[in-house]
């Protein structure tokens, strides 16, 4: 369904077929409401390229998740701010579920978010949101409009459950909801995790159906500087598998989005996040046996 230069992989064709391929990728190069560094819409394009020097074995989990079938569909074009935008994601990501796929959006800022976890509530009517940022997204609005990128968790948690992980910026309308989601076990700043392993909490405060939103800024801006509003004090790569491992074994994970990648030209970041799909795709295979 797309050309082989804009695929995930470099994998044979008879591994990204459509109608056989488990993983289906989705690109949505989608930047309107971003405030600082500017860029996103090229992040699908510039994970996908990194991802074709990937090594397909994973050590980890000992597999070839490229096996199922990963398909890549042609990128979703999109330029209105509101609703509108969000009811064209959650089609989209509706048309892969109903064919049976594991969607992996890439995006793009991280308001795509709202109507890819919409989509997944669709099908998947109890499901919960695992929230991987730096920043809590929980304006009701920013810049004028509810459907931005810094308000994508306050429209998102008016439908579903929501926790949130990584957390280390937070505005002043935000923190009275903040200092209660983490009283409530819902909100981890990036120092809870550092300081001790918290994903027993983190399991126990999701259903056993879970839809992951990562933006790449969760990660210390050492090993993702990249990004649009990087944070210092983030988390470390291990710090992150150790959490995504555990939530692949003991949840069904039913899709995920991995967003605010801003591409320098440096490539480090770029592979990063193509890796973390790959290790992604690599738990969800290990679920499967």
């Amino acid at each position: 369904m797309a050309s082989t230069k804009n695929t995930f992989g470099c994998l044979d064709k008879a591994f990204t077929d459509y109608k056989t391929s488990y993983f289906a990728v989705l690109p949505i190069p989608y930047e309107q409401t971003t405030s600082y560094g500017k860029g996103t819409l090229s992040g699908p394009k510039a994970l996908l390229e990194a991802s074709h020097y990937l090594e397909l074995y994973d050590e980890e989990t000992d597999s070839n998740p490229a096996e199922l079938g990963i398909t890549t569909l042609p990128p979703l074009l999109l330029k209105k701010i509101g609703g509108e935008t969000a009811e064209a994601i959650r089609a989209a990501c509706s048309r892969l579920y109903s064919d049976n796929k594991f969607p992996i959006v890439l995006g793009g800022e991280h308001s795509i978010s709202y109507g890819c976890a919409l989509a997944a509530k669709d099908y998947h009517p109890t499901v919960s949101v695992l929230h991987f940022d730096a920043h809590s997204d929980r304006r009701d609005e920013y810049h004028g409009t509810r459907y931005s990128h810094g308000s994508v968790m306050a429209r998102i948690t008016e439908a579903i459950p929501a926790v949130s992980v990584g957390i280390r910026s937070v505005s002043d309308e935000e923190s009275d909801e903040v200092k209660k989601l983490r009283k409530d076990k819902r909100l981890y700043f990036a120092k809870d995790i550092l300081a001790g392993n918290r994903t027993k909490d983190i399991l126990s405060m999701l259903s056993d159906k879970v839809y992951i939103s990562f933006d790449v800024d969760v990660f210390d801006p050492s090993i993702m500087p990249s990004t649009g509003t990087p944070e210092p004090g983030g988390l470390g790569w291990y710090d992150i598998l150790d959490i995504l491992s555990a939530i692949f074994t003991y949840k069904d994970v039913v899709g995920l989005d991995v967003v605010e990648l801003l591409p320098d030209g440096t490539r480090t970041s770029d592979f990063t996040a193509a890796k973390l799909v790959y290790k992604a795709m690599a738990y969800q295979a290990r679920s499967k046996n």
